[in-house]
């Protein structure tokens, strides 16, 4: 079995990543780090695995573990594997976004690699140390390889995405509260959000040409979880031409498909696949693609990152089923 860690145990992403690993045929949780609740039940914080584990959370390390998670705030993951050494034989994969660029993939002599598997799935294999793409990030890219693999983007990409109120984790601010998210809507971060620099990297690795700006609004949803991105530029195929492009790109991906008819997000939640859709308007292609951010974009990628670093199949332990209901 393999031993695994988690770091920072509190957040959303920490309860689902737990919840995923307690029915995980090949892995068994070692620790849960959490400064703030040592010593509590991890059942107490996330409700939901009440009956199905009598885990606490300690402020105690195993540094011999086979394969660290790290569940940190942005930025703190630098923090903490300075002040804690772990086994040269320890695995990690980071959800936080420390490692993601490629000026910040060295750290203390391990090389991070970019954990989006329907990109670059062979390295990822071969690597050690995984930093896990963020959730906008994840939904946005799945739209757009196919097109840059092809070398066909040309243009400005105009992208408008929609997440839930998870996107925005645990800590309450203004925008995150009940009254506030209740039959509202609203725009954050236009044309600045943090996961461009992961997107204009992977887009430029697979298309180097590629000088058109990558326009993102982001948007706030008065739901939980879920992301919605709705992508469109230039293309000057047919709607076949594009369909034959994207499937045969993602012929291999086990959670990535193209749908033939229009999406919606509770087809995805509580999975982790990702549904695309691709509809033709004169010269304009437009593509939309839904994940569920505590998986896809989060949690459930890194689950599927960690069973390809100890060669499981990448869909062992997330063969989940949507809340369509």
């Amino acid at each position: 079995m393999i031993q695994v860690g988690i770091i920072g145990g509190a957040g959303y992403t920490a309860g689902e990543l737990i919840r995923l690993l307690l029915q995980h045929p090949n892995a068994t949780i070692n620790f849960v780090y959490s400064t703030s609740n040592a010593g509590n039940k991890v059942s107490h914080i996330h409700q939901d695995l009440e009956g199905s584990t009598d885990i606490k959370f300690t402020q105690e390390v195993n540094e011999n573990i086979d394969v660290l998670f790290l569940c940190l705030g942005h930025g703190n993951s630098k923090k903490f594997l300075n002040s804690n050494g772990f086994s040269s034989q320890t695995k990690i994969i980071d959800l936080g976004n420390d490692f993601r660029l490629t000026q910040d993939h060295m750290h203390d002599g391990k090389e991070f690699v970019y954990g989006l598997p329907e990109f670059q799935k062979e390295t990822i294999q071969k690597s050690s140390y995984i930093a896990n793409p963020g959730c906008f990030a994840t939904a946005i890219q799945l739209a757009l390889l196919p097109l840059a693999n092809a070398k066909k983007l040309g243009n400005d990409i105009h992208i408008n995405a929609v997440t839930g109120a998870t996107g925005a984790g645990t800590s309450l601010s203004a925008t995150t509260h009940f009254t506030w998210r209740d039959n509202n809507f609203s725009f954050y971060k236009p044309f600045t959000h943090q996961h461009l620099g992961e997107i204009n990297q992977t887009v430029k690795e697979l298309q180097s040409d590629f000088k058109s700006d990558i326009l993102f609004l982001p948007n706030r949803g008065n739901f939980s979880r879920g992301i919605f991105a709705s992508l469109y530029t230039n293309f000057n195929g047919t709607i076949e031409e594009a369909k034959e492009l994207y499937t045969s790109f993602y012929k291999d991906a086990p959670f990535t498909h193209v749908s033939d008819t229009p999406i919606h997000l509770k087809q995805v939640v509580n999975t982790n696949k990702c549904l695309i859709h691709l509809h033709k308007h004169n010269n304009k292609l437009l593509i939309t693609s839904i994940i569920d951010n505590l998986l896809k974009g989060a949690s459930g990628q890194a689950v599927q990152n960690m069973n390809l670093l100890f060669d499981l199949p990448e869909g062992t332990g997330l063969q989940l089923k949507a809340n369509y209901f």
